[in-house]
């Protein structure tokens, strides 16, 4: 058999590893609610990544699930992968250095990396531990050899061939020097914003409201920034926003906002707060913790100007249009495995080697 051969049966296998992961998480989720104690080895890396991560409610993973079953099934990540030369069973390298602030925040970097036939050496972040190693498990059951493409580390990732690495814009900088003479991707952080019309019906306002209040608002893709019409009327974003009034019930949560809604009334600025999410009025793009900003339009064309301006800070648009980096109310949260982080094409790096000129 060839090398092509073999290469192409190997991701074939994995491609049927992954989707067997995804109707893993699909049942997860779909199954009966579960006794106290954890039934299944999903249920208790569930348990473990709460127990580290107070920030990780059973809710928020299980919308993590969600998410990743999706989007793990073999057409899909089939008609992915055809939009990229053959990958060939490469002995190369990727050192992963991934984020925390969400559940599962990394696995696309993961997915990435294993999909473009190389091997993966990954250096968690410590506030989510448990639940990429619970998924390399399950791949493992069906594909073996996964153990020996991946291999964690608490440290330094060693030789490597290229690096993705994904932290603070502190933390970038460092990255940027330590990694300059190798292939890599470097991560900062950034936020997501929508923009309104006014005209949003109740099922895009609902989607809205899950944008910008899913996982407690911690994501990149998490919306931190709306522009609203002059005339706009809050009140009716206030009543979509009314399905996540538990969220204060989260003590993390509840002291930012507690905090950040004490600093604003010292300083005496402006305020609409519905008991659990502030928004103010502020041209800045990231908000803090249970804040929202947002910002008036009399024409379309300051807000385009103004994204553009901030773009290098901004990770996705939402919004009723469909254009390039634009997605639809309620998407923001439930990325596509071609949805890139800051749109910097993951798999055009890792397959470099493979392009032909």
């Amino acid at each position: 058999m060839k090398n092509s051969d073999k290469s192409k049966d190997k991701i074939n296998n994995l491609i049927d590893a992954f989707d067997f992961l995804g109707k893993q998480l699909r049942g997860h989720i779909d199954s009966k609610p579960r006794a106290v104690k954890p039934t299944t080895n999903l249920d208790k890396a569930v348990e473990v990544a709460r127990n580290q991560n107070t920030w990780f409610t059973t809710s928020n993973v299980h919308s993590a699930f969600r998410s990743w079953g999706d989007v793990l099934h073999r057409e899909t990540m089939v008609n992915w992968l055809s939009a990229y030369p053959t990958t060939e069973w490469s002995n190369q390298t990727v050192g992963l250095v991934l984020a925390g602030n969400l559940p599962l925040v990394g696995f696309h970097d993961v997915v990435c990396v294993l999909l473009s036939g190389h091997r993966a050496v990954i250096k968690l972040s410590s506030k989510d531990k448990a639940l990429i190693p619970a998924f390399i498990n399950i791949l493992e059951s069906r594909f073996p050899e996964i153990k020996e493409r991946v291999r964690f580390v608490s440290d330094q990732l060693g030789s490597v061939d290229k690096v993705i690495a994904t932290g603070s814009n502190n933390s970038s900088r460092y990255f940027s020097y330590y990694f300059k003479d190798i292939p890599h991707i470097i991560r900062k952080n950034r936020n997501s914003v929508a923009v309104l019309t006014g005209d949003e019906s109740d099922k895009q306002l609902a989607g809205l409201a899950d944008d910008i209040c899913l996982y407690f608002g911690l994501g990149c893709r998490s919306v931190s920034k709306i522009w609203v019409p002059r005339d706009y009327d809050f009140d009716i974003l206030f009543g979509a926003l009314y399905k996540h009034k538990d969220i204060i019930h989260h003590n993390g949560y509840a002291n930012n906002y507690d905090y950040n809604k004490a600093i604003f009334l010292m300083n005496q600025e402006p305020l609409l707060d519905n008991g659990f999410l502030i928004l103010k009025e502020d041209n800045r793009i990231s908000s803090p913790i249970a804040c929202l900003y947002y910002s008036y339009y009399e024409d379309r064309l300051e807000v385009e100007q103004s994204i553009a301006a901030n773009r290098q800070d901004i990770q996705c648009v939402v919004s009723s249009r469909d254009e390039s980096n634009h997605v639809f109310f309620g998407q923001a949260q439930y990325p596509q495995l071609h949805d890139y982080a800051d749109n910097i094409d993951t798999m055009d790096l890792l397959l470099k080697n493979y392009r032909k000129n």
